[in-house]
């Protein structure tokens, strides 16, 4: 037990003194899941909106896409992402592999069906009226959406939060497409299992713990909202 209580101290240590090697990994990691998050949600709100407001054909053969890639295994996307982007891949003349930006395109492509799916389910949930009320009212297009949108806030933050939550905490993706390189593209989780499997257990512990109050924050803003709504 001596070693875990002693790691723990560590590790709180290297947070307070501000270690650069543990903090270039929190900066790494919320500046990729920050912005495969923002790309996600741009591309997954309105796609989510469509799936399920409209009534198209192929409409269900999508939706069972979408609920079926929730459960997408995180070394299957590295894998297929690493094909595309390695240099005897079509997209290798862009030097993707092993960068931030490589690392941003597989976790949208994680994240993303977490965000259509949930809305989409969000937007079904609404009330049936609300649709014949809008076109009554005149609402066309943009308006119909915006106001359907703002009517699933919950459904769509909860999938924003969902999302989230998966992104900063995979270990696959950033440590086959980032190749966990120190100062560059190494994670908060790649870090951790490379401290861990060394046996340093206080900057693993220390970055699970910033791990851990990034879930709880992102999760108690939503039930935040939920109370002030």
């Amino acid at each position: 037990m001596d070693y875990i209580i002693n790691g723990f101290i560590t590790g709180i240590k290297l947070l307070i003194t501000g270690d650069q090697e543990t903090y270039s990994a929190i900066f790494v990691t919320l500046k990729a899941s920050s912005f495969s998050i923002l790309l996600s949600l741009a591309i997954g709100i309105p796609a989510g909106f469509l799936i399920g407001y409209k009534d198209f054909p192929g409409k269900k053969q999508i939706r069972a896409i979408t609920d079926t890639l929730l459960a997408l295994p995180t070394v299957v996307v590295g894998l297929l992402v690493y094909a595309f982007i390695s240099r005897k891949g079509p997209l290798g003349e862009f030097g993707l592999l092993f960068t931030i930006p490589g690392i941003v395109i597989a976790q949208i492509i994680l994240v993303l069906p977490i965000v259509i799916s949930l809305t989409a389910t969000g937007i079904e949930g609404l009330d049936s009226r609300l649709k014949d009320t809008l076109k009554t009212l005149g609402a066309k297009g943009r308006q119909i959406a915006v106001t359907s949108i703002a009517e699933a806030k919950y459904a769509v933050f909860a999938a924003a939060v969902t999302a989230y939550g998966r992104a900063i905490s995979e270990v696959g993706v950033s440590m086959m497409i980032g190749g966990n390189i120190k100062w560059d593209t190494r994670t908060i989780t790649t870090t951790i299992t490379l401290e861990t499997g060394k046996g340093e257990f206080s900057m693993g512990i220390a970055l699970g713990l910033v791990l851990l109050i990034i879930a709880f924050t992102v999760n108690w803003s939503l039930i935040f909202l939920k109370r002030r709504a």
